[in-house]
């Protein structure tokens, strides 16, 4: 009896079908069925990543105010060296949002009539056109964050339009196979636009946030700055040469024997 039973477990294990070997596919596969426009999402996130390292260094407290340049600006307008504050300012390797705000501030004052008496409004507009500058920079982080949803949902229309074409066209086992790349098209372009925007977004709100934290600091360090400054009036300007005058014209005296009403002018 038990070898009867024996022999029908060997006769059903044989009859049963083998186990299918496990396949996984690897991130490269992925990258691989996402076609021509998983590669340009690819490059697009690798964009993506050289921008916001890019951007950590550039917004940091050292890079906007360095306190070697707080220091030296500040010991420059104690002694009212207008002159070596602006050749500060101007010079590339004391390049730093402090340098560039005060001397554009400095630069419309030496313009205006008002001199120093605008001082706080020319910093003003001065802070406002280097902060737009910071933020044009960062807004490369939002047209990427916008593209690549877009990219992924053209790579979704492709793969679906592929795959209804197939389904119309095809039978058979071809048929399920083209499907099934088709619609691992659309998936993984769409996966990996959402893989762009969503850092992307959420990135540039962070450095939106940084630059107008930094910027709001820079401000007091400014107004701290040039606070001497304030009220100093028209800035000293080498007076124009003066025209020469012509000579005066001298009439004849008249004579002393002449009648009255005869020799005179």
């Amino acid at each position: 009896m038990i070898d009867v039973t024996a022999q029908a477990s060997f006769a059903l294990l044989a009859q049963a079908p083998a186990p299918e070997p496990e396949t996984t596919r690897s991130l490269l596969d992925y990258i691989r069925a996402g076609g021509l426009l998983g590669y340009i999402l690819i490059g697009l996130s690798i964009s993506s990543l050289a921008l916001v390292i890019l951007q950590f260094i550039r917004l940091r407290a050292d890079a906007w105010m360095p306190r070697d340049v707080q220091d030296a600006l500040t010991r420059l307008v104690r002694e009212q060296d207008l002159d070596g504050v602006r050749r500060y300012c101007d010079d590339p390797a004391n390049a730093s949002f402090l340098t560039a705000v005060i001397g554009r501030a400095l630069a419309r004052c030496g313009r205006s009539a008002f001199g120093f008496l605008e001082l706080r409004s020319a910093i003003e507009e001065a802070g406002q056109i280097e902060a737009d500058r910071r933020y044009r920079t960062n807004d490369g982080l939002q047209l990427l964050a916008a593209l690549g949803p877009m990219l992924g949902l053209l790579g979704t229309v492709i793969g679906l339009i592929g795959a209804f074409g197939s389904l119309a066209d095809l039978e058979g086992a071809t048929r399920s196979r083209e499907l099934a790349r088709f619609m691992s098209l659309a998936l993984v372009n769409t996966a990996q636009g959402l893989a762009v925007a969503i850092p992307c977004t959420a990135f540039y709100f962070y450095f939106k946030r940084r630059i107008d934290r930094l910027a709001t600091d820079a401000g007091t360090v400014v107004e701290r700055i040039v606070t001497p400054l304030e009220g100093r009036g028209a800035p000293d300007k080498p007076a124009p040469p003066r025209a020469a005058q012509p000579a005066p014209v001298q009439r004849p005296a008249p004579r002393p024997d002449a009648p009255r009403g005869v020799g005179a002018p």
